[in-house]
This record gives structure tokens, C-alpha cells and sequence, in this order.
């Protein structure tokens, strides 16, 4: 835990002339704090002020008047003094403004005004803590987390969730912040099954919990790999807020915040001992509104957290989820008729819609100057795709006359593929009117591409019954099990990496 002190020290110079000196006896006393004096010399009233390292309420008071020998002090929030150098506790920080009055035996006076304002050096930090602690809740009003390539686009991958049922458990699920530094999180009894956590992980059973909320118990908590990530569940840790920076630092193993896989430099499938994040906070009446902020450099993930110090303003939890977007009239397609060139982006029956990959239709083949085809621009967002949807109007797809899908790939030498960008190509289908989250309910082809040729034309061709991966938890299901996915997906370079690339493509069909 930080804390930040406050510790400024303000003088107040006052400059004698120095021919001052020649006409007023005993001129060397006035140096000294209170300079006394009770002759007939006017009064000049003079002081300084320190606020307590330790108490940023406290303030310290030095007299260094001249002349004077009776004092009077306001301290600007209705309690005064007349000691010399006065110590004032006051009771709450803000801005005050404190007179002294010198006066001397003469019967005339002189006074002295210093504006100062107090602030408590922990006023940062205790927007996370409050006084001693703090509560803090996924925000039940519009949307609480999404994801999206970068802070410009958060939400463009994934709309976000919100209060309408579909995972109530997080809702639920409290983070308490406290001033010394700890922090504790309460599953409530539930927990709920992350994609790419609990299911849908490459390589390991995808079978082990299906996306839902279930009970937070040690047995259930295992990931699709099999190791034990009960470390999740309720549990007190620590953490350290830089107020400077907004960089909130958790520490403990099976510390966590917004959502379990997030870490500090990517996602990951077991719980960790310390994760970094951002946090920004934003007062409002009667509550107040954390932002935190997992920021990948291509994949962005913005979770929104409430606390309320009037709990009649927190909506009321949904539990009964509604259904998503609608389900499309199928279509069955006989071999070619799901197809489109990249020559022209009308020509096909296939129409590329809204994604973070770039496609130019009709550019110069590059094997063929004379020919078009599509120039396929992977951009540095971490996850990508080029997608697809049936045109001119939009179905769902029933595979039954179709056997394959193929596509032909150009890949440059001009790229660098010796780093994450590859020579791989991946081809998927989605459900992208019904399923919200389509990446968590689709099934793709892949090609691990590391010995294709450079700077010539490849066929890429999937057959239908084999995919090789499902993001569902039925292994062995096949697009002829579907008859929802209306968005055909690719994706040239490969996953999870920043890195750019340009391609060809062309002759996207199904047979």
C-alpha cells in the first residue's frame, strides 16, 4: 500500500529596509519568532505555517511579527487562540484561511491573512479503501466489461456483458479493499465457468465445465487441463495502488480482478501470485465507479466495478437471462454457391463484414499483374479475423450439400515469419445473429502452415468432417451437426500476437 504525504512547508518572508535599523533600538530582537516589543513602534504581523507530516490535519504556527506583544489568531473555522505560536488541530481537510492579529502596547494592531487548504494525503488511496474499507461489485447499469483491440474500440470483439441474467454469479461476487493493504474477495458461493478457462482450451478436455455459473467448491474447480485453480475462490490477499500511476498491483497466490484468466501480460489457466492492472475511479452521489483496465497491447479488456454508500441506488440483480439477437432462415447451398473471388466486393455471395482485418477486393495479383484478387491485411490486433456473412441476404448455413471449404493463399516473402506472424491459415464458421459471444460456440480448420512456399499461389482445402478445433463441449461435432453458423471466418498469421502482415487471397468457395 502507498501512502502519499503531503509534507509542504510554507514561509511567509517579510523584508525589513535595512535603514530601519539606524532609527528603531533593539532592531536585532525582532529576528526571533515573536519578536516582542511592546513600545510604540506599529505592530507588523508575520508568521509561518508547517502542516504535520504525520496528521495532515494538524497544523504548526510560527509567530514572527514585530512589535507586538499581543496576539490573536482565526484559524478560519470558527476556534481561535491568543498563544504566540499556536499548534491547531482542525477537523476536517479543506480550504481555510487564518488571521493573526499583533498588536502592541500602544493600542495598534496589524494583521496578517494566509489562504492554505488541507488535503489528506491518503484521499486517493481511500477512493479505492474508503475509510478503513471498501466494497466493490461488478456495475449492474449498462455495461460492465467487453473487449475489444485497444481503448478507441472496446467493445468491437465483444459487446459486453450486462445485468440481464445471462451470468448473474459475477454480479454477485465482491471485492473488499482495505486501508492496511489487504484485500478480500467472496465468490458467494458461485463461480463462473470462463471460456478458455473451464472449456474450449487447445489440447486439453474441453469438457470439464460447460460456460455457466456453478458452486464454488474446491472439487469444481478444475480447468480444461486438469490442474486445480481453486486458488480462485474466496480468499484475503494484498495489494499495492500507485495513486500516481493508477497501477493497482495484487499479490497472493490466486489473486485476481475482472475476470480470473486476466494477468498481467496476458491471459493464463492457473492462478498466479501477483497480477498488475489499471484503475481509474470516478465519484458520483452515493456511489462511485471503478474502471479496471487489462490493456495487451491489441487485446483491450475493460471491467467496471460499483460501490455504493447508498444502497438504494444499486439496480436490482437479474437472474433470468434473455435471449440474444435471432435465429436466421437456413439456407441449403448447393457446391459453389457460397463463394466470392476478392476480385469485386459485390461479386461474391459471400460479403465481408465489420472486423479488425483489412480487406482490399481487386488489387494487381501478385503472381499475375494482369488478374485481381483480395490483399488480406492483418492488422496488430492481438485477435483477428476476416468475416464473412451470406449475401444478399443473411441465412444460417445447412451444410448438408457441402463436403469442403478452400481458399487460395499468397504468402509474400516480403513478411517476416520469423517471428509470431506464420504461414498459417485457419478457416472457421460462427453463429453471429444468435450467439453473442460467437467465438465461444464455433468450429475451425486449420493449417499449420510453417513449410508453405513463399511468393506463389497455395489451394488451402478443409474438408468438412474433420475440423480440428470445437469450441463447444461435444468433441467429434462437425459443421453438419449445425445448422446456425451464418459467418464464414479467417484467419491468415495466426492468433494471439500483434504482429503484421499482408497476404493474397482469392476463390473462397464451399463444395
Amino acid at each position: 500500500m502507498n501512502k502519499l504525504l503531503s509534507n509542504k512547508t510554507f514561509w511567509i518572508q517579510l523584508i525589513i529596509p535595512v535603514f530601519a535599523c539606524f532609527f528603531i533600538v533593539g532592531c536585532g530582537d525582532d529576528d526571533e519568532p515573536g519578536g516582542g516589543g511592546g513600545g510604540t513602534e506599529d505592530p507588523i504581523a508575520s508568521f509561518q505555517y508547517e502542516i504535520d507530516a504525520d496528521d495532515f490535519l494538524t497544523v504548526q504556527f510560527s509567530n514572527f511579527s514585530q512589535n507586538a506583544n499581543g496576539y490573536s489568531w482565526d484559524f478560519g473555522d470558527g476556534a481561535s487562540s491568543d498563544e504566540e505560536s499556536p499548534s491547531h488541530t482542525y477537523a476536517a481537510g479543506g480550504s481555510y484561511t487564518v488571521t493573526l492579529t499583533a498588536s502592541n502596547d500602544a493600542g495598534t494592531s496589524s494583521m496578517r491573512s494566509e489562504s492554505f487548504t488541507l488535503t489528506d494525503p491518503n484521499a486517493a488511496l481511500k477512493l479505492l479503501t474508503g475509510e478503513t474499507s471498501k466494497t466493490w461489485k461488478l456495475f449492474r447499469e449498462g455495461t460492465s466489461m467487453s473487449l475489444g483491440p485497444n481503448a478507441d474500440s472496446p467493445a468491437e470483439w465483444w459487446s459486453g456483458l450486462q445485468n440481464d441474467g445471462s451470468r448473474p454469479c459475477l454480479y454477485e461476487q465482491e471485492f473488499t479493499f482495505n486501508l492496511d493493504g489487504s484485500y478480500t474477495f467472496d465468490d458467494k458461493g458461485m463461480f463462473w465457468a470462463e471460456f478458455g478457462v473451464f472449456n474450449n482450451v487447445a489440447d486439453c478436455d474441453q469438457n470439464i465445465t460447460e460456460e455457466q455459473c456453478f458452486d464454488a467448491t474446491a472439487a469444481n474447480m478444475v480447468n480444461a487441463c486438469g490442474d486445480d485453480v481453486s486458488a480462485w475462490l474466496s480468499g484475503t490477499h494484498n495489494f499495492d495502488y500507485n495513486t500516481a500511476t493508477g497501477e493497482l498491483t495484487l499479490t497472493g497466490m490466486g489473486a485476481w480482478i475482472g475476470i480470473p484468466k486476466l494477468g498481467t501480460d496476458g491471459e493464463v489457466l492457473t492462478p498466479a501470485g501477483l497480477v498488475t492492472t489499471q484503475i481509474s475511479i470516478e465519484e458520483f452521489d452515493g456511489y462511485d465507479v471503478m474502471t479496471v483496465v487489462f490493456d495487451y497491447g491489441g487485446a483491450y479488456w475493460p471491467i467496471r466495478y460499483a460501490s455504493y454508500s447508498d444502497s438504494s441506488l444499486e439496480p436490482a440483480l437479474e437472474t433470468e437471462a434473455q435471449e440474444f439477437g435471432e435465429d436466421w432462415d437456413d439456407i441449403s447451398p448447393a457446391s459453389g454457391d457460397l463463394a466470392t473471388s476478392f476480385m469485386d466486393a459485390s461479386a461474391g455471395t459471400l460479403d465481408t463484414i465489420l472486423s479488425a482485418t483489412g480487406i482490399v477486393y481487386g488489387v494487381a495479383d501478385p503472381a499475375d499483374g494482369s488478374a485481381l484478387c483480395g490483399e488480406f491485411i492483418r492488422t496488430d490486433a492481438q485477435f483477428q479475423e476476416l468475416q464473412l456473412q451470406t449475401s444478399p441476404d443473411k441465412r444460417d448455413i445447412n451444410f448438408e450439400n457441402l463436403t469442403s471449404v478452400s481458399l487460395d493463399v499468397y504468402f509474400p516473402s516480403s513478411n517476416d515469419y520469423t517471428t509470431a506472424l506464420t504461414k498459417n491459415v485457419i478457416i472457421g464458421f460462427s453463429d453471429r445473429s444468435k450467439t453473442e459471444q460467437w467465438w465461444t460456440d464455433h468450429q475451425q480448420f486449420e493449417l499449420d502452415g510453417t513449410d508453405l512456399a513463399e511468393d506463389e499461389w497455395i489451394t488451402v482445402t478443409f474438408e468438412l468432417n474433420a475440423p480440428t478445433f470445437v469450441a463447444i463441449p461435444d468433441n467429434g461435432a462437425t459443421p453438419y451437426d449445425r445448422n446456425d453458423y451464418d459467418t464464414v471466418f479467417i484467419n491468415i498469421g495466426s492468433s494471439n500476437h500483434t504482429d503484421t502482415g499482408t497476404f493474397y487471397v482469392r476463390n473462397l468457395r464451399l463444395d
